[in-house]
Order: C-alpha cells, then structure tokens, then sequence
C-alpha cells in the first residue's frame, strides 16, 4: 500500500507546492561569504523571533544541540544537567561526549519536566577538584519522549533563576518549541529569550525539508559560525532551503493547531480501544505515546494496514500528526489499532 497514514515523526512532512515554488523562486547567494539574502533574512527573522541579537542557519536541529553544548562546555570534565529523556542524550549518538568532551548528568523529571529543585540537588560543589563542574543547563520545548509535554512557563522561569544564581548556562532545545507557542498562546521569546541560546526546527510541524536554525548573542553566533565551518554545516545556495523556512513562518505556525487537534483525535479514539492505555488529557501538544503488551508486534502488524507508527520502549508506542496527516489520517489509523488488537 502507497497510501500511508505515516505517524512516525512530524520530520516526516513534505513541501507543499506552495512552499516548493518559493524554494524554487529564493534568491540565493553564497552563505559563507554572507552573500545569500534569503538565508540572511531567515537568520533575521528567527533570532527575532526568540528575542536574540542573532541566528544561524543549520543543516539539523541535532547539529543546533551539538554546536551549542561545544559553545557552553569545555571539554575535560564540565558537565550539562537535562532529563533522562532528552533528544542530546539519547539520540544523538553520543555527540556531547564526543564532540565535546562534556559530562551528561540526567535528571528524573516528569515526562521530560524537570523542576528548579533538582537542578540545585544536581549542582556538583564549586572548586570540587573530584567531581565534574556543572555548566549547563538544557531544557527540551516540548518534550519528545514526554509526549509532547509543554513545559510550564513558571518552571522555565525558575530553573532559569537556579542557572543564573550558580553562574550556569542555558540552552533551550527548542525542535518544537511553536508547537508549545500555538498550545499556549505565550510568544516564542518569552520561552525562549533568558536562554543563552536557543533553536527551532525547521522539518518537523513547518514541513520543511531541511534546516534549524540557532539563535544568541552576536558574539556566541559569530563562534557558533566557526564551529559550523568545522563541523562540515556550512553550505553555498542555502536560500533554497532557507525559502522553506520563511514560507513556514509565514503559513505554517498557526496550522499547528490543526496536528494537536488531530492528536487528541487519535488520543480519545485510543482511549476506548480495549488492550490501550492512555489518558488523553496528558496529549499537550502533537505527540501521542500510549501503552500496549506488544509495541513491535502492533507496529508490524498496522504497516501492513497502511499505517506508520513507532516501539518508544517495551511497553509503548509513539504517534505524531503533522501536516501530512488529515482527519480521516486518523481516522483510519484508529480503525486500524483497533482491527489488529481485536
């Protein structure tokens, strides 16, 4: 079957014919010598958007978290606190340790909320000469394996508080941070302007093909560029991708209501299928993780029925609505569920 109903990632979206003709129409220029305008403009109006002095564009929002661990850390024993369900610890191949010499130190929040307490639980004792020194704080809007949690504003607020009174950095890994923006009608620069530096992705509910885009100071974007052109990120023609970019701005923020909508569709129609454990109340945003006995063998199975789901853990599932899945998507993946848990 060609038809899917594909929920397993909102990366999962692609380009509308509108957004194909603005990529296809971008003036484009070279990025690295800072003559593409298109591209130029996106930085523009995304560090804006998050209420930093500058942004650069990237080829991946996992490339946005690992520019911005190596911008706050220094390798040989600094260290970054954020949940036990984060995208940097893991999915990103280990890239923290890796890129950037840094210690992880996982935090039990709830579905992927940490408080401001154990933040200062977690804090190492400045001039321990034997235990790591904490750096960094990163907090995940919204939480992925929390089920697209949003995390409250107060919260962010307060862990913030806790970061600035240690003398710590923060980073918002913000892959779905307008989702959080359309749930609760806060701007993205109030979530996202105490932070030192902060991202949004560009291919997850936008529907772009490609890109994120990381925002901070001028002078943490000036070192962020260098790393860019370390890492093998910097590209020639960006604008057009970059294009994708500010056509989503433009017409695809405000649709996101339409995939959280869908998702507590899904949510209550999972609800009242026998064998399924969720509660609807706990879906914030466009990610749906419910509880089955057989996770691999239910995905298997609704494959063969024409829909995409993903295992999230040994006893669970994740489903994610975008752009590219309707009412009737969903419909049809509820039918689905419950034929082959029959």
């Amino acid at each position: 079957m060609t038809d899917i109903v594909n929920l397993h990632s909102d990366t999962q979206t692609r380009p509308t014919q509108a957004m194909r003709r603005a990529m296809a129409e971008a003036e484009v220029g070279d990025e690295q010598r800072g003559e593409d305008p298109t591209t130029r403009a996106l930085e523009e109006r995304v560090a804006e958007l998050l209420g930093h002095e500058a942004a650069v564009f990237l080829p991946s929002g996992t490339m946005c978290n690992g520019i911005a661990v190596r911008l706050h850390v220094r390798p040989g024993g600094d260290e970054i606190l954020l949940d036990r369900t984060s995208h940097p610890l893991n999915f990103e191949s280990g890239g923290p340790a890796a890129l950037s010499g840094a210690m992880v130190r996982p935090l039990d929040g709830e579905r992927g909320v940490f408080t401001a307490s154990q933040v200062e639980a977690a804090l190492r004792t400045p001039g321990d000469r034997y235990a790591p020194r904490s750096r960094l704080v990163s907090v995940e809007q919204t939480s992925n394996m929390g089920g697209g949690r949003v995390w409250p504003l107060e919260t962010v607020r307060e862990v913030l508080a806790v970061a600035r009174a240690h003398d710590l950095r923060a980073h918002l890994d913000g892959a779905r941070l307008l989702n959080a923006v359309v749930a609760t009608e806060v701007p993205a620069s109030e979530w996202a302007s105490g932070f030192d530096t902060a991202w949004i992705d560009l291919t997850k509910g936008l529907g772009c093909p490609v890109g994120a885009v990381l925002a901070g100071s001028r002078e943490v974007v000036d070192e962020a560029w260098r790393l860019k052109q370390m890492w093998g990120g910097a590209l020639r023609q960006s604008g057009i991708v970059a294009a994708a970019g500010l056509y989503a701005l433009e017409h695809h923020v405000e649709r996101l209501a339409e995939d959280h909508a869908n998702a507590q569709r899904l949510a209550e129609g999972l609800a009242a299928v026998p064998g399924v454990g969720i509660d609807p109340a706990t879906v914030d945003t466009n990610i749906v993780i419910f509880e089955v006995a057989d996770p691999d063998g239910l995905c298997e199975a609704l494959h063969a029925w024409g829909v995409d789901m993903t295992p999230a853990g040994p006893r669970s599932v994740r489903a994610v609505t975008h752009l590219d899945v309707d009412r009737a998507g969903i419909d049809r993946a509820l039918a689905a569920v419950a034929a082959v848990l029959a």
